[in-house]
Parts: C-alpha cells; sequence; structure tokens
C-alpha cells in the first residue's frame, strides 16, 4: 500500500480543467448580456431584475428540458455545436407558449471527463442560442463525475426563466373558428431520436454514411438544430389576435395540440395543407411507419402551432412570414373534443 498522498484529480476530477472552461466562455455569455442582468459568471447564485428589464407587474413563467437521445448522435460525430442551440430552444419556445418573454438561461453540463475544448463548442451554442432568443446565459454547473458516464460522454439540462405582464397569460380567448397556423420546423428537432435511430439502424445505415434524403451525411441532416421560434412569436402575440400557442415536441400535433385547447374544443387538420420535409419521408419509408405513428412521435414539418382570431389569421401569417417563418394556414379550432386529420401528409 503506497503513502502517497492522493488527489481530487486523482479521482477523476480536475478542478483546474473546470476554471479553464468557465474562462473560455466568459465571452460567449457576456456577449449575451440584456437589460435585467445584474452580474457576471462566478457568483453561487445569478441575480436578475425583471423591473429593469421592462415588467412592472410581472409573473414568472419556468421551463427546463433536454435535448433527447439527439445527444447520442452528437457525442458520436463529434458535430456539437449545434447542440447547444437545441437545449435553448427546447426550453423557450415552451416558455413563449405561455405567452412569456424569455428573460434568462441557466445549463448544467455533466460528463464523466471534462475536455474544456467539448465543453466550450457545446456551452458556446447555448450562447448562440440564447442571444438569438434575447435572453441572458446568466449561469450554469459543470459537473465532472467519474465513473457515472462512459468516457466521451456527458449529459445537458437546461434551465429557462422568462415574464409576463400580470393578466396576459396564454392560452386565452380560444373559440371555435380560431384559425390554427402552422410554423415549419427545421427538421426533427430534439423528440423521437430513440426511433430515428431504430430506423436508421434498421436501414443499415451509419452517421457517416450520405443522407438518403439530404446533399449531406445521415449525421450532420439530423443534427440540424432545433429553431428558435421566440422572437417571431413575441411579435405577432405583440400584435394581437393570439390565443394560444402549441409547441410541437414529444407527441407531435396528436398530443401537443389540445395541450392549449379548452376541453370542449378539438381541432380539423388538414394534412396536406404543408410540405412533409424530406427527413420525415425517409422516417415513414425506411421505418415503415404509420402516418399516425408519425403524427404522434415527431413534429412532422411543423414546430409550433398558433390558434389566432379568424380576422386576424391573414395579417399575423403575413407579420410571420416577414419575420422569416414559413406559415400554413392548417386548420380550425372546431366545437368537441379532440384533433380531427384529413389528407395524407406528403
Amino acid at each position: 500500500m503506497s503513502d502517497k498522498g492522493i488527489s481530487y484529480r486523482d479521482a477523476g476530477v480536475d478542478i483546474d480543467a473546470g476554471n479553464a472552461l468557465v474562462e473560455r466562455i466568459k465571452p460567449a455569455a457576456a456577449a449575451t448580456k440584456r437589460s435585467g442582468v445584474m452580474d457576471a459568471l462566478g457568483g453561487f447564485g445569478a441575480l436578475f431584475d425583471p423591473k429593469a428589464a421592462g415588467f412592472d407587474d410581472p409573473v414568472l413563467v419556468a421551463a427546463t428540458d433536454g435535448v433527447g437521445t439527439k445527444l447520442r448522435i452528437a457525442i458520436d460525430t463529434g458535430h456539437l455545436d449545434g447542440i447547444g442551440q437545441d437545449l435553448v430552444a427546447m426550453c423557450v419556445n415552451d416558455l413563449v407558449c405561455q405567452g412569456a418573454e424569455p428573460l434568462f438561461f441557466l445549463d448544467y453540463f455533466a460528463t464523466g471527463k471534462l475536455s474544456v475544448d467539448e465543453g466550450a463548442r457545446v456551452v458556446e451554442g447555448i450562447a448562440r442560442g440564447c442571444k438569438a432568443a434575447g435572453c441572458a446565459l446568466i449561469g450554469g454547473e459543470t459537473a465532472e463525475m467519474p465513473g457515472m458516464y462512459h468516457d466521451g460522454d456527458f449529459d445537458l439540462a437546461g434551465f429557462a426563466v422568462g415574464a409576463m405582464q400580470r393578466g396576459t397569460a396564454l392560452p386565452a380567448g380560444v373559440v371555435a373558428g380560431d384559425v390554427l397556423l402552422g410554423l415549419a420546423s427545421d427538421g426533427v428537432h430534439s423528440n423521437g431520436y430513440s426511433l430515428v435511430r431504430k430506423v436508421a439502424d434498421r436501414a443499415g445505415l451509419g452517421w457517416a454514411d450520405a443522407a438518403p434524403f439530404a446533399d449531406t451525411t445521415l449525421g450532420e441532416a439530423l443534427l440540424v438544430p432545433t429553431r428558435l421560434y421566440v422572437k417571431p412569436v413575441l411579435a405577432a402575440i405583440r400584435a394581437g389576435g393570439v390565443h394560444a400557442l402549441a409547441h410541437i415536441t414529444g407527441g407531435g400535433l396528436t398530443e401537443n395540440l389540445p395541450r392549449v385547447l379548452p376541453k370542449d374544443l378539438g381541432a380539423d387538420i388538414d394534412l396536406s395543407s404543408w410540405s412533409l420535409p424530406p427527413v420525415f419521408g425517409w422516417l415513414a419509408q425506411a421505418g415503415n411507419i404509420e402516418q399516425s405513428e408519425m403524427l404522434k412521435t415527431f413534429n412532422s414539418g411543423l414546430g409550433m402551432v398558433i390558434a389566432v382570431g379568424a380576422d386576424r389569421a391573414d395579417a399575423l401569417t403575413e407579420l410571420l412570414q416577414a419575420e422569416g417563418e414559413t406559415v400554413a394556414r392548417i386548420g380550425t379550432v372546431t366545437e368537441g373534443a379532440g384533433i380531427r386529420y384529413s389528407g395524407a401528409l406528403a
């Protein structure tokens, strides 16, 4: 038995590497600063003043999420730069569905052995996502936990806080006859990847193989980041006429749209009213996945659905298009609970 003393580094935890990561990501975090931020990274907690952000009677809204097994593809391919946007989008896209403006974000990065370069690429991606969504990256935690994760593996969680003026929460005022506007997705986003990975395996494809539906590798095509809808949606809310918003994540249209409708109301949706992105056509064909399963598992080409007053549908469509969104009028809110589909995904 050796009498030589051991250190935390000998146990697999490198505090110096953690400090180096914090120093490297400080400029990226600083670039996300917005009104309301009261201090920089490094404290035991992060301070934010909602009044300085423009809210005189704020109600806070919080959301947390991860990126699921999409992370497995990012780790296996080494393409880590977009996964941070996925993390941010999964949280802030939820916040705006309540009518809230995202204010700040915190991240949790856990790994078995910290790579400063890999950690920085992920967190810098988080910072870019925060800046694009208008929220500040004001804190986080990097946990090095040897024995908990295999070499090279890590996990992510995100936490976002937003605010709204009291009395402006959504959904509100949804009635039969409201028009449903669908905002196009940028692909699979961050849900359903356990099924995606199973389809790829069934098709005998690796992540470095050519994607059957895109001019790139399969891994790169599947890692397109989740679209950030925050700024266009906030612009629509402020213009008036928005009654409800549904972020189409796990559970697809089938499960997420009913969450924002009164219990006695449902929707008629025309599946032929928008174009199905090629990745979903490939998934359906290669996996022999039924349409009902596609609609319950994936976003199927729509990342956000907005219920708007019928008299505001045209104006809000034009506004959202001017904000860079691809908008489809996909159906209407109807009397009677349940989502009823017509047509076919194509």
